[in-house]
């Protein structure tokens, strides 16, 4: 029974093989392998490591089964990452479910339909809250702790030595990512126009690079706000390190429980993505409430493109469900007409919008690379599931950006008020480092 199932699935794939014409193989779980096109090598290989793997795929022909299986180690990517595999099959992957012959596919799927699935896992998150609004059971700090208290030895394997997760600025071909990240925190600053003696506050610090750079850098006094409980102890075992703590201040909690005098400037670099679309007013007040009159607010967020309607637009498609099960639980992208539709609703000025898409693109790219040479120190320390679902997911992210399916955009706005704006009629000064 395996060896026709083994003659079945071959025939399958030589028929795809010859509508992708991909420089890559098949590798089956009998150790044979199918080229998938005329010129194929097989120092890159696409494995099915067992024939559950097929049945598990008949039965639940979805993403989730997909990223199950490379959890278990039933599917993998040998000799490289998606990213490989993506650039050697460009020329044929367009349109290629109908070019499928409809009626051999099922042909040689059948015997797998009868098969022993077994290996049933899930390694998704689980618990209550995806996208709902504030105060309606909800628990952000969880939804946090699934994404960002994975290790911080693991997010250093592929991060700066800063550790930024959030996308890099680049000012040339030769930048690396290290001078990338820095680029981004400086160009963050300049765009806020950091003055010596102000007082910032940083939504989702993270590891607590931005508010150490603009401490060190722009002489301001930095507050910084996390859920992550990882970070926290990080960041703060950083800013001690450095000698900052008279100016620098990270605090474990939610920025909408903070109860201080308002801040001057105010930046949110890749967090609004947690936010949930059904939140994004709450969120705007929140920051404008926590903001002086004129006081600039620097928004950085991912986005995704508006369709038709709001109501098509808020349809996910199967592969962000998948991202935000697996990695991002309670996340969602606004498009940034709604982004910039609530924060006028909210008591902001917009003044200035720039697109980093293919920063970002770069960006991942980047990490991924990064990640898959450390990869088996990622497995020590997080596990082989996790990181072959992050191997997955940081080239997923950077294929994204690279074709435009999604893209960033840093917004500078002002909490509204009557008058001049207080910012210069030019934004020369935003740029004078740049390579």
């Amino acid at each position: 029974m395996t060896d026709k199932r083994t003659a079945a699935i071959r025939r399958l794939a030589e028929h795809v093989a010859a509508l992708v014409k991909a420089d890559f193989v098949l590798r089956l779980w009998d150790g044979s392998e199918v080229p998938m096109g005329p010129e194929a090598r097989n120092d890159l290989a696409f494995a099915i490591r067992s024939p559950a793997m097929l049945t598990r795929l008949v039965w639940k022909p979805r993403i989730d089964t997909i990223a199950e299986g490379f959890a278990t180690g039933d599917l993998a990517i040998e000799g490289g990452t998606l990213l490989d595999l993506a650039a050697r099959a460009e020329g044929g992957r367009r349109g290629l479910i109908k070019k499928v012959d409809k009626a051999l596919a099922a042909r040689a799927l059948l015997p797998f339909l009868f098969g022993q699935g077994s290996a049933k896992t899930n390694h998704a998150w689980t618990g209550p809250g995806d996208a709902a609004a504030y105060g309606k059971g909800r628990d952000d700090k969880a939804l946090m702790h699934f994404h960002y208290d994975l290790s911080n030895a693991f997010y250093a394997l592929f991060l700066d030595p800063e550790m930024v997760y959030t996308c890099a600025y680049w000012p040339t071909a030769e930048t690396t990512l290290e001078q990338a990240q820095i680029a981004k925190l400086d160009l963050v600053c300049r765009k806020l126009r950091l003055q010596q003696g102000e007082r910032l506050l940083d939504i989702g610090c993270g590891w607590g690079g931005m508010v150490i750079h603009a401490a060190t850098h722009y002489g301001v006094h930095a507050t910084g706000v996390t859920l992550a409980e990882e970070q926290y102890a990080y960041a703060v075992e950083k800013v001690k390190r450095l000698g900052l703590e008279d100016r620098v201040t990270i605090l474990l909690k939610d920025f909408r429980d903070l109860d201080v005098p308002p801040f001057d400037k105010v930046s949110s670099i890749g967090m609004y993505e947690a936010v949930g679309l059904d939140n994004r007013e709450g969120y705007f007040r929140g920051i404008k409430d926590r903001l002086r009159p004129r006081g600039a607010y620097l928004h950085h967020a991912i986005a995704r493109p508006m369709k038709k309607n709001e109501k098509e637009f808020r349809r996910k498609r199967p592969e962000f469900d998948a991202l935000v099960k697996y990695i991002f639980p309670g996340g969602e992208l606004d498009h940034i007409g709604g982004t910039h539709d609530a924060m006028e609703r909210n008591g902001f000025e917009i003044h200035d919008c720039e697109g980093l898409r293919e920063h970002y693109g770069r960006t991942c790219r980047a990490w991924t690379d990064r990640l898959f040479a450390r990869r088996e120190e990622a497995v020590k320390e997080v596990g082989l599931a996790k990181t072959e679902i992050w191997l997955l997911y940081l080239a997923g992210c950077a294929l994204a950006f690279e074709r435009g399916t999604v893209g960033i955009f840093q917004t500078l706005a002002t909490k509204r008020a009557r008058g001049p704006s207080g910012l210069p009629p030019t934004r020369n000064d935003w740029y004078r480092n740049d390579g």
